[in-house]
């Protein structure tokens, strides 16, 4: 069996490759690669692999990148510590979305979804290579309709000196943009660098709960104390626990009024 990984982290490769050992998978290490340019290389040079382990944050980009420009034919199982890309993962030919951390018996019930999705759409007849049918990806696509994706955001996984640090959505107080670069801010004023700009975490967040300010700010309504007029037709925003204060862009105010009364 033809196995891919892309990974970029080296521990949890590592940890992937001893689980498929486990499983009776690899007996010779499978290759692994860290980033979206030399997977794409990869592809474009060697035979289609029976199945890919994907990771969607690689060293050099969003693996999602990768799967547009190249049309990948067999199932892929994505292992990822974000959670807001079920769909397009789905989408993507995912046949299963591992949680990091994940133990070896999600992993195991993964590749019993493989193998049986393998039975169910191969011919008999037909090369041994697995392809994912527009059937296939319809059923998908319906489980996913029954509940199976996380509305909004519900974490954000920050990649600190001392490794991932797991932020609950419940515990920032806001977002703020400064020099290219998004921050979420907890009550304490702790400042976590996160991936993607402003406009796409705001895209992935629930709209009763963060509304942007102006160009630069997200705010949580469970932090918001109080709101005070400002000049220029803008409001103070003052957050709870904390020294903060936030400003209202002229043209969010009327918006911003009616988003606090909910």
């Amino acid at each position: 069996m033809r196995i891919l990984i892309l990974e970029d982290e080296e521990p949890a490769a590592r940890q992937l490759i001893r689980f498929l050992a486990q499983a009776g998978l690899a007996a010779e290490a499978p290759p692994v690669l860290r980033g979206v340019e030399k997977a794409l290389t990869w592809l474009r040079n060697n035979p289609m692999p029976d199945l890919i382990f994907s990771d969607v944050e690689l060293l050099d980009g969003n693996v999602f990148g990768l799967y547009e420009q190249f049309r990948v034919t067999c199932p892929i199982i994505f292992t990822t510590a974000y959670d807001q890309f079920l769909l397009p993962a789905f989408r993507a030919s995912g046949i299963a979305y591992l949680l990091k951390p994940y133990t070896y018996a999600q992993l195991a019930e993964a590749l019993a979804k493989y193998r049986g999705l393998q039975q169910a759409f191969t011919p008999p007849a037909a090369p041994t290579t697995p392809t994912l049918s527009g059937e296939m990806l319809e059923a998908l696509s319906q489980a996913l309709r029954q509940g199976t994706q996380p509305a909004y955001k519900q974490r954000f996984s920050v990649r600190m000196r001392q490794g991932l640090y797991v932020l609950q959505t419940d515990d920032v107080a806001y977002l703020q943009a400064d020099e290219g670069v998004v921050f979420a801010v907890d009550k304490a004023g702790s400042r976590y660098p996160l991936n993607g700009t402003l406009t796409e975490l705001e895209r992935q967040l629930d709209p009763s709960r963060f509304f942007r300010l102006n160009r630069s700010e997200l705010v949580n309504i469970s932090y918001v104390e109080k709101a005070e007029p400002y000049f220029n037709n803008r409001l103070s925003v003052k957050i709870r626990h904390g020294t903060a204060t936030l400003l209202t862009s002229a043209a969010q105010t009327p918006e911003f009024r009616k988003w606090l009364e909910g």
